[in-house]
């Protein structure tokens, strides 16, 4: 048996590079695709709607690519070929993307990249797990973050440096319904993350099964952590039977209420969500009890019942922030047109003035969390990596709500160095606390199935966000922004109570 030995700075840097591609295109996303939307037609209470695609994609592809990828091994290795195949699927819907003539066909494309680039993103969060011992995973998450911010900070900024550098039309030619700086920067984007995953893939060697086995048997040699008992899939069938039955009553009762309310139609997503996971519960149980448990789908819904306590802890914090993350994407550039520059009207050069600056104030909270990712794991050190997030999320609560005090755009860039700070934390602390609980042989599904923390919230967002706009908001989309803020100190507080094994 042997423990896995420590990485150089270079060798993480390089297994680290190809997220500052993916994050390119990530960010590209989350700036500008709002604005496509509204230019093609879309409401301000339209948009959640149009983004569920985002969530439901990872709900969906994240598990199955770390199955997956837990039992790949070939010339590329473990986790690269799926780095590979979903930059190469992103980049070509990054170049689609901007060139959408009509608001379906823009939606289309937002589902065809965000499963492309979760295909990128999935496996290069067990790829850390995979590769760097337990003291270096702050350090391995930490570069991830300074990555992941260094490329959103370029790309939220591009439409707004090609207009204002390089004299870059903001406005839409003649014929067309999306302005040149914003197609532009999708062109850019689509080479940089290919690009970039490309470095990783050539410049990283994995490690063999093998060889992660040992680590595997060492690690658990050395652990004076007490294993906890897993369940099978047959000792799980009360509960699947029990569980989905339930599930699948809530939904339909849901969505019988929703009908006879009247209520928005966005409100359905939750009901048939809810109902949907009724179904592939009991799914699951019929699978259960004819013997077929040796195929992927019931061995992640197994998984999903066995989740490490740490985990179950840190889904309930992923759970808050990740709903105010998606609040602040939906609704940044709505809240800052309407409350700060006084415009609903996406045709008019105020109003690209403003979704521009939106780009810049999200470039702002990028590039700083680029700038504290390497202070994190040093705060952490000194205090605890459960105090460095939650003070990390306090400061990004105050930031978000302050949208609604603030009146000169500029300032709001003091508002986004909280944000900031709260995303580098949010990209890397809870990872850092989960590794270390998570068995490597199942490093990739357990991370596809941590996604569901992060998209389920993000699905709850879209369904109700709009609703509470429209209905209690009134339309302003401020208020989404101030919800946001109350959810990241919520999250706050959560993770006060995580174990932390790692730490101990």
């Amino acid at each position: 048996m042997k423990k896995k030995p420590a990485l150089s700075f270079w060798q993480i840097w390089n297994m680290s590079f190809g997220f500052l591609g993916i994050q390119f295109g990530f960010a590209l996303q989350n700036a500008n695709v709002s604005r496509i939307f509204e230019t093609l037609g879309a409401k301000v209470d339209d948009i959640p709607i149009l983004w569920i695609a985002a969530p439901v994609t990872g709900l969906i592809v994240q598990p199955i690519i770390g199955h997956m990828s837990d039992k790949t091994w070939g010339r590329f290795g473990r986790r690269r070929p799926y780095f590979l195949v979903g930059a190469i699927l992103a980049s070509l819907a990054l170049l689609f993307m901007p060139n959408s003539p009509a608001l379906w066909i823009a939606a289309g494309l937002l589902w065809m990249m965000d499963a492309s680039i979760n295909i990128s993103m999935e496996p290069f969060r067990a790829f850390v797990g995979d590769m760097l011992p337990g003291k270096q995973s702050t350090t391995g998450f930490a570069m991830q973050s300074f990555f992941i911010g260094t490329g959103a900070v370029i790309a939220s900024a591009l439409p707004w440096v090609l207009t204002n550098w390089f004299d870059v039309s903001n406005v839409a030619l003649a014929g067309e319904k999306i302005p040149q700086s914003v197609k532009l920067s999708f062109y850019l984007g689509g080479a940089v993350f290919l690009l970039a995953v490309l470095w990783t893939v050539f410049s990283t060697k994995e490690y063999s099964p093998e060889e992660l086995n040992e680590f595997e048997a060492e690690k658990k040699q050395s652990s004076d952590v007490p294993e906890t008992p897993v369940a099978t899939s047959k000792s799980l069938l009360p509960s699947f039977v029990r569980r989905g039955l339930i599930w699948l009553v809530v939904g339909i009762l849901g969505s019988l209420l929703i009908q006879q309310m009247g209520w928005e139609k966005e409100l359905y997503i939750l009901s048939v969500g809810l109902g949907a996971f009724g179904f592939i519960l009991l799914v699951s149980a019929w699978y259960t009890r004819q013997g077929l448990v040796n195929n992927g789908f019931v061995e992640v819904i197994t998984d999903l019942m066995n989740m490490p306590k740490t985990m179950k802890q840190l889904a309930i914090v992923q759970f808050f922030s990740w709903f105010a993350l998606f609040a602040m994407w939906i609704y940044s550039t709505s809240a800052v047109t309407s409350h700060i520059y006084g415009t609903t009207d996406a045709t008019s050069a105020l109003y690209n003035e403003g979704a521009n600056w939106v780009g810049v104030l999200f470039a702002t909270y990028n590039g700083f969390a680029a700038l504290v990712a390497f202070l994190l794991p040093v705060l952490a050190r000194f205090t605890s990596r459960k105090m460095t997030h939650a003070i990390a999320l306090v400061c990004g609560g105050i930031g978000l709500a302050s949208f609604y005090i603030v009146k000169d755009p500029h300032l709001l860039v003091v508002s986004m160095l909280g944000v900031g700070i709260a995303w580098a934390s949010i990209l890397s602390m809870p990872y850092a606390i989960l590794t270390g609980s998570l068995p490597a042989q199942k490093m990739g599904t357990y991370m596809g199935i941590f996604n569901f923390f992060i998209v389920i919230p993000q699905i709850l967002a879209a369904s109700i966000l709009g609703f509470f706009t429209k209905i209690l908001f009134e339309g302003h989309a401020i208020y989404a922004l101030i919800l946001g803020g109350a959810s990241l100190l919520i999250a706050a507080l959560s993770v006060m109570f995580v174990d932390d094994v790692d730490q101990k």
